[in-house]
C-alpha cells in the first residue's frame, strides 16, 4: 500500500491537461481492493514487408515521424538484402500509417540501378558506416535544415541533421559511444534529446543513457538499465516454458549451461508525466552460437535513473505462434515510442522470424504494428467487491475532471477530499460513470471543481466491475 492519505509529496503535481496514470505510486495515497493489470497492445500484423527482390529483412529503430508540411508519416528501416555485402538504411512514407510506399530516391546503386529507397549520408559508404538508425522530427528547431535529427553509423553514433529526412549531413561533433543498438527520442516537456545506447561489459548487453539539450553536446553515456539477479532466475523458467510450447518457434541451439538474460535494446520516451522504457530482454539459449529469443517488457521512471519493473516482468509484446503468418516469432525489437492516433497508441516494432536463419531463409523480418488503448499500459481493476484509489493531495488546477475508465459492466464514482482524506461538502459523490469511456467528464449534482481551483485536494475514485486507466484536469 502506498503512503497514507495525509502524506504530501512535493514532487507530485497535476498539470492542466496532463494525464495521471497508475504505473507507479507517486500520485497514489491509498489503494483498497484494487489490482494492477498490465495490458498488451493488440497486434495488427506487418505493415511494411520485404517486397523488393533484394530485400531479406526489414527492421526499424525509430517511430514514424509526421511531416507537417508534406502531410505524411516517414520511417527509416535497417534493411538487409540477399546481395552479398549490401545493406543499409531505407526509407518509406505513408499518409495513414498503414499503407506505406518505398519511393525511389536515386541515392545508392543496387544491382546496377538507383531506383530504390536506400538513403545514406554518403552513397559510397557500406554497412555499418552507412547506417542511419534513429530519426526524430524536431519541430522546435528554428533552422529548417535541422528539423530532422538522426544518429548514424552502427558503432559509435554520429549526430546527423536533415531538412527532409532524406538528404543528410554530419554535425562536426564527437560520436556517442555505442555498440550496435540505440534509440533516440525527444522529451516533449523539456525539449531534451534522449539517446539510449548499447554496451557489452563482460560480453553481456546493457543499456546506457546520454541526453543533450542541443543535439551537439552529449555527455559520456552512463549505465541506466541491465538484467538483474531476478532476470537471471526468471530466464531459466522462460526458456523452459518456451522449449515446452510446440506453438512457438524453437531455437536452433540449446545449451542449458548458457541460459541467461540480458537487455538487447531499450527505448525511453516520455508519456504524460513519466518516462516509459521498453526493454527487449534477450534470452540466451546458446552463447557460442548467439542463439535465443526476445520478449519486450514494460518499465517506468520519474527521473531516468530509478526504474520500476511492471507487469511482473511478463511480456508487454511477446511472440506470435508458428503457423500464424506473423514475423515476430523469435526476435522482437521494441518500438521507439508510440504514435497517438485518436484514442489509440500505435506501436511500430520489428518482428523477425529467426535468430539463426536457415540457408534458404527469405522474407525474414518486417515492421509490425500493435495497438493499445490510450493510457492503456496499466489499469486499476475492481471486481464485484468495490475498490478505491485515493490520490495524493495537490493544488487543483482550474478545469473539469476527466476519467479514462472501462465500466462497461460496472461503475465509477468520484469523491473530492481535503488533505486529511475527508470528503468536501458538495463533492461527496459524483454522478455514476458507466460504460467504456475513454474521456468521461465527472460531474457532481450541485458543485463544480472550478470552485476548488488552487486548493489542495485529493480524489477518491471508487470502482466496481471497472478498470481505471487515468484521470486528468482539462
Amino acid at each position: 500500500m502506498p503512503a497514507s492519505a495525509t502524506t504530501s509529496d512535493p514532487q507530485f503535481e497535476i498539470r492542466p491537461g496532463e494525464r495521471q496514470l497508475f504505473l507507479d505510486d507517486l500520485g497514489i495515497a491509498r489503494l483498497d481492493n484494487l489490482a494492477r493489470t498490465m495490458h498488451q497492445p493488440a497486434k495488427r500484423g506487418a505493415v511494411i514487408k520485404p517486397d523488393r527482390p533484394w530485400e531479406f529483412a526489414l527492421q526499424t529503430r525509430c517511430a514514424p515521424a509526421w511531416d507537417p508540411q508534406q502531410k505524411v508519416f516517414k520511417i527509416w528501416m535497417i534493411t538487409s538484402t540477399t546481395l552479398p555485402g549490401v545493406g543499409g538504411t531505407t526509407y518509406a512514407e505513408s499518409e495513414d500509417g498503414l499503407h506505406w510506399t518505398k519511393p525511389a530516391l536515386g541515392q545508392c546503386e543496387i544491382n546496377g540501378s538507383k531506383q530504390n529507397n536506400f538513403v545514406a549520408v554518403e552513397p559510397d559508404l557500406t554497412w555499418p558506416a552507412n547506417a542511419i538508425e534513429n530519426v526524430v522530427y524536431d519541430a522546435r528547431d528554428p533552422d529548417p535544415s535541422r528539423r530532422y535529427k538522426g544518429l548514424g553509423h552502427c558503432y559509435g553514433r554520429e549526430p546527423l541533421v536533415s531538412p527532409d529526412g532524406i538528404h543528410w549531413r554530419r554535425l562536426q561533433v564527437p560520436p556517442i559511444p555505442s555498440s550496435d543498438e540505440s534509440n533516440l527520442n525527444i522529451d516533449p516537456r523539456t525539449g531534451a534529446f534522449i539517446a539510449t545506447l548499447k554496451t557489452t561489459p563482460g560480453g553481456r548487453r546493457m543499456v546506457t543513457l546520454s541526453t543533450s539539450k542541443d543535439f551537439e553536446h552529449w555527455p559520456a553515456p552512463v549505465l541506466v538499465f541491465s538484467a538483474d539477479a531476478d532476470d537471471q532466475a526468471l530466464a531459466r523458467e522462460v526458456i523452459a516454458a518456451r522449449l515446452a510450447d510446440p506453438t512457438l518457434s524453437q531455437p536452433t541451439h540449446v545449451k542449458p549451461a548458457d541460459f541467461a538474460a540480458d537487455v538487447y535494446n531499450m527505448p525511453i520516451f516520455r508519456y504524460e508525466g513519466l518516462y516509459v522504457g521498453l526493454p527487449a530482454i534477450f534470452y540466451h539459449t546458446a552463447d557460442e552460437e548467439n542463439d535465443g529469443f526476445h520478449h519486450v517488457q514494460l518499465i517506468c521512471s520519474r527521473d531516468l535513473r530509478d526504474w520500476r519493473r511492471l507487469g511482473e516482468r511478463k511480456p508487454f509484446i511477446g511472440p506470435s505462434p508458428v503457423g500464424s503468418g506473423a514475423y515476430d516469432l523469435t526476435q522482437i525489437l521494441p518500438p521507439s515510442r508510440p504514435i497517438a492516433r485518436g484514442d489509440e497508441l500505435w506501436f511500430y516494432y520489428t518482428g523477425i522470424r529467426y535468430r539463426c536463419p536457415p540457408e534458404d531463409a527469405r522474407d525474414a523480418g518486417a515492421v509490425c504494428l500493435a495497438v493499445l488503448r490510450r493510457d492503456g499500459f496499466i489499469s486499476l481493476d475492481a471486481g464485484e467487491q468495490e475498490g478505491s484509489v485515493l490520490t495524493r493531495p495537490c493544488a487543483l488546477p482550474r478545469g473539469e475532471l476527466h476519467l479514462n475508465v472501462d465500466a462497461a459492466d460496472g461503475r465509477a464514482v468520484v469523491q473530492v477530499c481535503d488533505e486529511s482524506g475527508a470528503a468536501i461538502p458538495g463533492f461527496e459523490a459524483s454522478a455514476p460513470i458507466t460504460g467504456d469511456r475513454l474521456d468521461a467528464v465527472v460531474a457532481w449534482p450541485a458543485a463544480k471543481t472550478e470552485a476548488l481551483a488552487g486548493r489542495r485536494v485529493s480524489f477518491r475514485i471508487a470502482l466496481r466491475r471497472a478498470a481505471l486507466y487515468s484521470y486528468w484536469i482539462e
